[in-house]
């Protein structure tokens, strides 16, 4: 029962795989696949497969349990499923024959028939056999699986015969077909399944297998099944037909051709392969490792199918070809990565392309090498290529590779790179090139649309060029830049109009009329109306405008940065500090001082001579003085040394004197120089304020021969040295000594130098304390804009570069103290620099006594804030009005600046106020003596400001109001007694408008000091000095007069400016009764009565009176009417009865605003307000005041040195002149009268047609000049080629220009050049004389002359005007009003004349000469006009002016001193001779004019 209920087994089969098997000579070099077949079909996993199995074994191996000793293999067992689904078992037995090792023989064993008898054997018995695996197991039987056969034993069930198809190693077939053959009929006869399998079909030989087909369609029953053990093809299948043949239960074999089977068996591999390699690229790190993916992946079902299908070794190929295509792609990549950033690296090192155009990639590497960025753009590997480096891996290093460079892909890069650069720098170019067309369109207006501009470009070059982006970027660059422009332009302009914002209380809000009259002064304006797109923007601008004008602070200054304040504080908070610390260590308890360090000037070895005199004099270098023993340092400088400036000043060594030796007129001169030299270099660099006034003493050393004629000229010279350097002069004193120096100079010269820094000590020493600092005398506020075109350091200079200057309080961060001796007392000075718009509280909240308003003269905006802010200025409260520009040179050459400082003068006359000049190019006008005389008068009004301050504190307290009328303030005296220190002691030089330096009449005092010899060196004459001081220039106070029985006359005329040297030097010895600068006549021409000043008008008028007298004339009884305000003497008394008259009509005087004393300030304001309102109070001061002047009111404006027909355009440096109004009228018919001849000669030079030389038809000749040059070539080419050839063959020939040459080579000349323009003058050997005479020829055929009719009559005019330097300066502006054309043939001719007559000792042809020769050619005369010909003196000395001044008419050189001036001199006038004749001494030459100059104040910078 048991039995019964027991599963039945599946069957089991055992079959043996037979076939050729021997030694090598039966089987040949290998076997027909026997153990192949087998391991397949047993082991059919791809990794178990093994392809080599061999039969040649050690005697041990064939004893082995695997082989124990029998020549057949046990392969194992398979359990198989059918179609049926039964299954089955079949052990598998391979019949071989093994062969020894050692003999090659087959090994003996038990059984001992042959092959054929044993492979048909049906019974197998092996005890303890063990599975055979492969051949590796031989011998290792325990590392690999051991599984016994069966019993031992086994019955035959089937046999599978191998017949090997392929072509065989060295083995015939048909051998192996007899072989088989007789292999089969020993099978047979066992009565048992034989099915043959056709081995290795995959090297298949087709008719091997034909050849076995046939073998087995001839036997009965016998199957062929061809298989492939490699590929796995029908393996299993040949073993499955054996099977169903042994079983007739099952169905009868399919047997499938080797073809099908294979390309299914592919197909299943193909499959396999693809989800494998899907399942690896998966894998996306190149750093994986097979083991760490295989390990992941075995559990999946395509892992484990291509696995067993292909096996392991396959699987990890494909898995490190994938790894391997991610490390490419890596690597590709990352090349990619490089080459992309090789043109970002390439920019940076080698961005010129002038630099690299025309190297190679070889050659631009070795210059990228070379560059200091290289290190940060490449990488130098130690290991190459890159691609091999674990370089790959550095992901976050960007830098490239430098063997990368090397490649063909960076050389292309880098040829792209210099394209690039080539076609970036064309973009660029027509970029700019389109930008400039742009430029030149008028009517782009700010804020107009591109789409408006397109169509009027279509046609540009440049704009067809680049792209439409670049196109629009282009023009938004273009619009943003115009914008920007017109924005400023239009801030600009409201700061020109400052008087219309500055009217109303800070923090007030602008009403609605207000508004109306601000947009409707300014919509009259192009700047306004520039904006009229961007309306918008323009509201907001003038909108914050407003809110800054009514709400001011250095936070909203619209100047940002620039803004006044901010930088004052910035300046003062370093300078205040520098100079403070300073003051602390240099001449450190200088009371006391025991050691002298003195620097010893000298030439030609004067200066060791003099320190060694020193030392010799001294003991130990101590020398004994006044009783005080003082150690010296010395050190001696040769004047010549290159190291003069470094030595003079050390750390180690700071000098408190210097001595400067002389021995001769050349050593003065050179030590004057150095000196100079020393003073700018310590004022420009700011090394040490102290080093400017360094003490010198001048040292006059002795002569060998005590009779020497030279030693009177070498005294007086070095005496007038000294008193420009405002240092002492050592003599040499009386008497015969062996020595160049004397003890007594020694002395001297040591004493000087204590007492300077003494003088020093006690200047800059007493710190003050902050009570001291709180108590200042006088507040004086410097106004200046935000923005102006200055720096603030050139403002404050005169300040802080005086030794008086300290810090002022702590928190006042804008202001400063001065300690300044005014009249006989030392006074505390608070300067507070503030900008215009932070002044304005100031103005009317606090005490102040004076303004020094300071201006560009270069902006407009800058004049407009001062005169917004002046107008409302309070008329008691001094002011100094300050012009800031470059140079004096900007007066004359700038129309926009002269009209600015002009505009200043003018008003500062109007109001009585001071006015000067700051420079920056010069060092002279930074002193604070520039400003002392507006102190003095700041001091003398004191009172009266505070009194006033005081009043109207209380007025506006009690809300009372009275009458306001116009009256100037009280003068100021003229004595001021100054003390004789070094910064207080220097009077401003009078203020000109070329500069305050430029004395254009000297005062009383130096011209009574100084007498002239015939060479012009002035000599002191030795006699008490006249203790007067030159008055302020500004406004002139006139003298103290007598009131004399009113005489009326008629014959008033203008003073004459040709006598105002006279005038100056005929004024009287003292100054408080004599007129100040006003020419007085002699005794013999007038009798006693015009001694006396004569009133205009004596009748006093209510609010107003007219300040007009007259004082006689020189020389022929006329009156000059001088014209001022009230009339002081010396002690401020007023004379003629006005004061009593005042105050009994009008009480005490209330002060009004400045806009009410100044016409200028005046009609500004009320050019504004007439548009909206009317000020009656004001409009009636204004005029009251201004009716009851009969004669045009000129005051102080009138300069001749200015503008001698303008006469409004005064400067302030006359006295005030004005005239009658007889005078003016006659004037004003001659000047009617002249205007009409002027126009009659002006249609008749038109009309005037010289006659025409030539006699045959040009096409150059007799052109207009325009006709005949280009941009490129401004001057004619024959004017060229005539001017080089005389110029390099004749340039020395005597009477060039005024010899004439031959007329027939002259029009030969011209005629070949008509024909052949690039004829060669020198090839027609022709003389000199002729090419000048068909140069003359040229300029005569013009249709209009070279110099314009129209500019005739102003170079006439000019040529009279009497001073040099402006008449040089007028002719310079009348030459910039030529045509173009016309200047540049001009300057080339007038150069190429200026040439010729430099070479006047050959040729003989002075400026003068040519000049006669030249001016008919250039001018064109009407000779038939009488008036012309009564004029050809002036105009041939003004073409002999410009040929004499070529360097300054067109090369901005400087002034050349000639021996004949081009205007005539004026007649001696019968004047008073102020100067005694002396009788001339013979002089050896004298010095350089700089160092032979009137006595002028001390100069602490050396500017003299």
């Amino acid at each position: 029962m048991m039995a019964k209920n027991k599963e039945p087994r599946p069957p089991s089969y055992a079959v043996s795989v037979v076939g050729l098997s021997g030694t090598e000579k039966d089987k040949g070099n290998c076997g027909v696949g026997k153990s192949c077949l087998c391991n397949r079909f047993v082991r059919s996993k791809a990794d178990e497969y093994y392809p080599e199995h061999t039969s040649v074994l050690s005697t041990i191996d064939f004893g082995g349990r695997v082989v124990n000793n029998d020549h057949f293999l046990y392969w194992g067992d398979v359990t198989q499923s059918g179609e049926d689904g039964i299954e089955c078992r079949i052990h598998v037995i391979e019949q071989t024959e093994f062969i020894d090792d050692q003999t090659f023989l087959p090994h003996r064993s038990t059984n001992l028939q042959p092959y054929i008898k044993r492979a048909a054997a049906s019974k197998l018995q092996s005890a303890e056999k063990l599975m055979y695996i492969c051949t590796d197991q031989l011998g290792l039987e325990q590392d690999f699986e051991q599984k016994q056969m069966p019993e031992g034993k086994l019955s035959i069930d089937g046999f599978l015969l191998c017949i090997d198809v392929s072509q065989g190693c060295n083995r015939k077939f048909d051998d192996q077909l007899k072989f088989v053959n007789n292999l089969y009929i020993q099978l047979s006869k066992s009565k048992k399944p034989i099915i043959i399998a056709a081995t290795k079909c995959d090297e298949c030989v087709d008719h091997y297998l034909r050849e076995v087909q046939a073998f087995a369609s001839n036997k009965k029953n016998l199957v062929v099944v061809e298989t492939s053990a490699r590929f796995n093809v029908n393996v299993e299948t040949c073993f499955t037909a054996l099977v169903q043949m042994m079983d007739k239960t099952r169905g009868k074999p399919k047997i499938i051709p080797y073809l099908d089977a294979y390309k299914t068996q592919r197909q299943l591999v193909v499959t396999a392969t693809d989800k494998f390699e899907k399942l690896v690229q998966t894998v996306r790190d190149y750093h994986a490792t097979w083991k760490t993916v295989s390990n992941k992946l075995k559990n999946h079902p395509d892992y484990e199918e291509y696995i067993n299908l292909e096996g392991t070794k396959k699987a990890k190929n494909t898995f490190s070809k994938h790894i391997e295509q991610l490390k490419q792609e890596h690597i590709r990549k990352r090349k990619e990565e490089y080459i992309n950033a090789l043109p970002r690296a390439l920019n940076t090192l080698l961005s010129n392309l002038d630099e690299i155009e025309h190297l190679s990639w070889s050659e631009a590497l070795k210059l990228i090498e070379k560059r200091p960025d290289f290190q940060s753009c490449f990488v130098v590997l130690e290991k190459t290529p890159w691609d091999e480096t674990d370089h790959i891996d550095k992901v976050n290093d960007r830098r490239i590779p430098f063997d990368l460079l090397t490649t063909l892909e960076a050389e292309k890069v880098y040829q792209n790179h210099v394209q690039h650069l080539i076609s970036e720098k064309r973009r660029v170019e027509m970029k700019e090139k389109f930008k400039k067309t742009l430029e030149k369109i008028q009517f782009i207006s700010p804020g107009q649309p591109w789409e408006e501009v397109i169509c009027f470009v279509m046609e540009d070059e440049a704009f067809k060029y680049i792209t439409d982006a670049d196109s629009k970027e282009v023009y938004g660059r273009h619009q943003r830049e115009i914008v920007e422009k017109a924005k400023e332009e239009f801030q600009e302009m409201l700061f020109e109009h400052s008087e219309l914002f500055y009217d109303l209380d800070l923090n007030a809000t602008p009403s609605s009329d207000k508004m109306s009259e601000i947009h409707a002064v300014l919509s009259e304006e192009p700047r306004y109306k520039a904006l009229q797109k961007l309306a918008p923007d323009r509201e907001s601008l003038l909108l914050k405008h407003i809110g800054f004008v009514y709400h001011p602070t250095k936070e909203t200054c619209l100047s940002g940065q620039n803004c006044m304040d901010i930088k004052v504080e910035q300046l003062l908070a370093n300078s205040l500090l520098q100079l403070d610390h300073g003051r602390s260590n240099l001449y450190h308890d200088s009371a006391n001082i025991d050691k002298v360090n003195l620097f010893i000037l000298g030439k030609d070895g004067l200066a060791q001579e003099l320190a060694n005199e020193i030392r010799t004099q001294s003991t130990d270098d101590e020398y004994a003085l006044d009783g005080k023993i003082y150690e010296l340092d010395l050190r001696p400088v040769d004047a010549k040394s290159p190291y003069l400036l470094t030595q003079l000043w050390t750390s180690t060594f700071k000098p408190h004197g210097c001595f400067c030796v002389f021995n001769s007129i050349e050593s003065l001169n050179f030590i004057g120089e150095c000196i100079a030299k020393i003073r700018a270099e310590a004022s420009q660099i700011r090394r040490d304020k102290y080093m400017a006034n360094l003490p010198f003493t001048l040292i006059l050393a002795n002569q060998r021969d005590s009779v020497s004629k030279n030693l009177p000229i070498l005294r007086h010279q070095g005496q007038q040295l000294a008193n420009k350097l405002q240092c002492p002069f050592v003599d040499v004193p009386a008497g015969t000594y062996p020595r160049k120096f004397n003890e007594t100079q020694i002395k001297q010269a040591l004493r000087g130098v204590l007492e300077a820094v003494k003088h020093h000590f006690d200047v800059v020493s007493p710190v003050p304390t902050i009570k001291d600092l709180s108590e200042a005398d006088l507040r004086i506020v410097m106004c200046a804009m935000c923005g102006d075109p200055f720096s603030v350091d050139l403002i404050l200079s005169p300040f802080l570069d005086s030794h008086s200057c300290s810090a002022a309080q702590a928190g006042q961060n804008n202001s400063l103290m001065l300690d300044k001796i005014i009249g006989e007392k030392r006074r505390r000075i608070q300067i507070t620099i503030l900008s215009y718009h932070s002044s304005i509280g100031v103005r009317k909240d606090e005490l102040v006594h004076g303004y020094i308003l300071v201006y560009s003269a270069k902006r407009k905006a800058s004049m407009g804030m001062l005169r917004a802010f002046l107008s409302e200025v309070q008329d008691t409260i001094p002011v100094q009005l300050v012009a800031v520009t470059d140079s004096q040179a900007d007066f004359f050459e700038n129309e926009a600046i002269k009209e600015l400082m002009t505009e200043g003068e003018h008003i500062a006359t109007e109001i009585t106020a001071k006015f000067t000049a700051l420079y920056s190019l010069s060092q002279y006008h930074r002193q604070t003596e520039v400003f002392t005389l507006f102190f003095s008068d700041v001091l003398e009004k004191k009172n009266m400001i505070e009194s006033s301050y005081m009043s109207d504190s209380t007025r506006e307290t009690t809300h009372t109001s009275e009458d306001v009328f116009s009256r100037s303030p009280r003068g100021s005296s003229l004595d001021y007694n100054y003390p004789d220190s070094e910064d207080d002691a220097e009077g401003p030089p009078p203020y000109s408008p070329i500069g305050d330096d430029v004395r254009l009449l000297p005062t009383p005092s130096d011209r009574s000091k100084y007498r002239l010899d015939l060479e012009g060196n002035e000599y002191p004459i030795h006699s008490t000095p006249l203790n007067c001081h030159d008055h302020e220039r500004n406004h002139k106070v006139p003298p103290p007069i007598k009131p004399k029985p009113l005489v009326p006359r008629t014959n008033v005329k203008k003073l004459d400016p040709n006598l105002l040297k006279t005038i100056e030097a005929g004024i009287g010895k003292n100054p408080r009764k004599q007129p100040s600068r006003v020419p007085a006549a002699p005794p013999e021409d007038i009798d006693q009565s015009d001694n006396y000043a004569e009133p205009i008008d004596t009748i006093f008028k209510h609010k107003a009176f007219d300040d007009t007298y007259a004082v006689p004339d020189d020389s022929q009884n006329r009156v000059i009417k001088v014209r001022n305000s009230i009339v002081i003497n010396a002690q401020g008394d007023e004379e003629n009865g006005f004061s009593d008259r005042m105050s009994k009509s009008h009480g005490e005087r209330r002060p009004s605003k400045y806009k009410y004393k100044s016409k200028t300030l005046f009609s500004k304001a009320k050019s504004y307000y007439r548009r909206t309102h009317s000020d009656a109070s004001d409009d009636e001061a204004f005029t009251t005041s201004k009716t009851k002047r009969k004669g045009r009111h000129r005051g102080s404006e009138e300069d001749p040195l200015l503008s001698p027909v303008e006469t409004w355009k005064g400067g302030i440096d006359n006295p005030a002149i004005t005239s009658d109004q007889e005078l003016d009228d006659k004037k004003m018919k001659k000047k009617t009268h002249k205007g009409k001849e002027d126009k009659k000669q002006k249609k008749k030079a038109k009309a005037f047609n010289p006659p025409i030389r030539r006699n045959w038809e040009s096409n150059y000749f007799g052109m207009p000049l325009q006709d005949l040059v280009t941009l490129e070539k401004p001057i004619p080419l024959f004017v060229e080629k005539c001017v080089q050839f005389i110029e390099d063959t004749g340039l020395c020939t005597e009477g060039l220009y005024r010899v004439s040459g031959n007329k027939t080579d002259q029009d030969n000349i011209q005629k070949q050049f008509d024909q052949d323009h690039d004829i060669s003058l020198e090839s027609m050997e022709v003389t000199v004389n002729a090419v000048a005479g068909a140069l003359k020829a040229f300029f005569a055929d013009l249709p209009d002359p070279l110099i314009p009719y129209s500019l005739h009559q102003e170079l006439l005019e000019t040529s009279k005007i009497l001073d040099r330097t402006e008449r040089l300066h007028e002719l310079k502006e009348i030459v910039k009003k030529f045509h173009p054309v016309n200047y540049d043939v001009f300057k080339y001719v007038i150069t190429h004349l200026n040439r010729v007559s430099q070479q006047y000792k050959t040729n003989f042809m002075t400026a003068d000469n040519l000049s006669i020769c030249f001016w008919p050619t250039l001018m064109r005369p009407d000779f038939e006009n009488r008036e012309f010909l009564s004029t050809t003196k002036i105009h041939q000395s003004v073409i002999e002016t410009f040929i004499q001044q070529c360097q300054f008419f067109f090369y901005n050189g400087e002034i050349v001193e000639t021996p004949n001036p081009v205007a005539c001199q004026p007649p001696p006038s019968n004047t008073v001779q102020m100067v005694e004749p002396m009788v001339p001494l013979q002089l050896p030459p004298p010095l350089q004019p700089q160092l032979i100059q009137p006595q002028l104040p001390a100069d602490p910078l050396g500017i003299i």
